[in-house]
């Protein structure tokens, strides 16, 4: 019996450095690479010579204020491509409106409050106005870049089935939202432009995301309150050869400003973890029995607890192991030192900002909001806990900063 526990003992070390350390070794794979592609010409790249123009549906799900929604669209009817129609959904929204109409818009009001995401989906779907070829799943507070939907045009054209696209910073004007942007440079990173480059499965944001409409139509839903991306990506890769990631497909996200959007935030998103832990379990198994590094190295990350969670972790087992066996105690301390580092450097790696590598310094305050938030995980399961968002910004305000 000892042995057993021993045994698991040492599993679960090892998961959870391999978790910490992967940052630093897929950093390592990209200066690699730059290096060679530095070195040695690249070959030319080979390209599709089909030229389909995908029909878009673009879904905006919209909850309790429309305030922010109209900027959106008006980023959508910039765009350089012509073929979409934009489904905004007023979810418990009263008497608001748009302010404004366009044979390409077409407002949603439900009867009764959804308040969900995937319920709002579904409403607009169900509501399409002419089959669409494409979904592209928007929040309210989102931007999209003027080649937003010609980009992805091109990625469909390749013969991607689902995308996501790169989620930038709308706003970056606090130091929580410098920190909440480093964090999605870091996840853009090592979840999808590393996979990308290594041609694995991307994961996919709670936005940004599109795929097939026929694609999405296979995924059923039990649970409503938070977790969609977790739900779909888990569903949709099975399904698929490789979820995509398009880098140059922009859509811009409002940041968290303040400690207190922080914790509702991440609450629901921690919730959200444990509440679909199984779905990571059932495609690393998928994985197994159909000989897929693919599902399996996808599943892997989808176990992959919340990052301030692996480092306390880390923490905690190096205080055990100075007892029980001091030779990984000193592991976990060279494992604590290497992945603030390769954060760091990713986070550099990947913005041009200094304002956000300074505010790296306060990361052990957004730590610890973060432990607040997993104090109060239940909440989410009891209430729809929305992020409030009050950033009202156009995209040429957001294209010239």
């Amino acid at each position: 019996m000892l042995y057993v526990l021993y045994n698991c003992w040492v599993v679960f070390q090892v998961l959870i450095a391999c978790y910490l350390l992967q940052p630093a070794v897929l950093l390592l794979i990209y200066w690699i690479r730059k290096a060679g592609r530095f070195l040695f010409k690249p070959g030319h790249e080979v390209k599709t010579s089909v030229n389909h123009h995908y029909t878009f549906a673009v879904i905006i799900t919209a909850h309790k204020n429309l305030e922010l929604v109209p900027p959106l669209v008006d980023s959508l009817l910039k765009q350089t491509y012509a073929d979409y129609m934009v489904y905004v959904v007023a979810d418990n929204c009263g008497d608001a409106d748009l302010g404004m109409t366009h044979p390409k818009v077409k407002l949603l009001k439900p009867e009764t409050p959804l308040n969900a995401k995937i319920r709002s989906i579904d409403f607009a779907i169900n509501r399409f106005v002419s089959p669409h070829e494409v979904m592209v799943i928007l929040d309210a507070d989102n931007l999209v870049h003027p080649l937003y939907l010609e980009t992805l045009n091109r990625y469909f054209n390749r013969g991607y089935q689902a995308v996501q696209t790169n989620m930038l910073a709308k706003n970056n004007d606090t130091v929580y939202a410098q920190l909440d942007a480093a964090g999605n440079y870091f996840s853009n990173f090592i979840d999808r432009r590393m996979r990308m480059e290594l041609g694995l499965s991307a994961n996919i944001w709670g936005l940004g995301i599109a795929l097939k409409t026929t694609l999405y139509r296979e995924v059923v839903y039990n649970h409503f309150f938070g977790g969609f991306d977790k739900k779909i990506q888990a569903d949709i890769v099975k399904l698929i050869p490789v979820l995509a990631y398009a880098e140059d497909a922009m859509v811009y996200d409002e940041k968290i400003d303040t400690g207190d959007a922080l914790e509702t935030q991440r609450t629901r998103w921690i919730n959200a973890y444990f509440k679909y832990f199984k779905y990571g379990w059932d495609v690393f198994c998928t994985g197994v029995r159909r000989g897929s590094f693919n599902l399996m190295f996808f599943g892997f990350n989808l176990l992959r607890p919340p990052l301030f969670l692996q480092v306390l972790l880390a923490l905690v087992l190096g205080v055990l192991n100075y007892w029980i066996a001091p030779v990984w105690a000193w592991t976990w301390a060279a494992i604590l030192i290497i992945f603030p580092l390769s954060f760091f450097a990713i986070v550099a790696v990947m913005s041009n900002d200094p304002r956000t590598i300074r505010a790296l310094l306060h990361l052990p305050f957004f730590f610890l909001r973060q432990l607040k938030a997993f104090l109060h995980i239940r909440k989410a399961n009891k209430a729809f806990l929305q992020t409030q968002n009050n950033k009202v910004m156009y995209i040429e305000d957001v294209l010239k900063q």
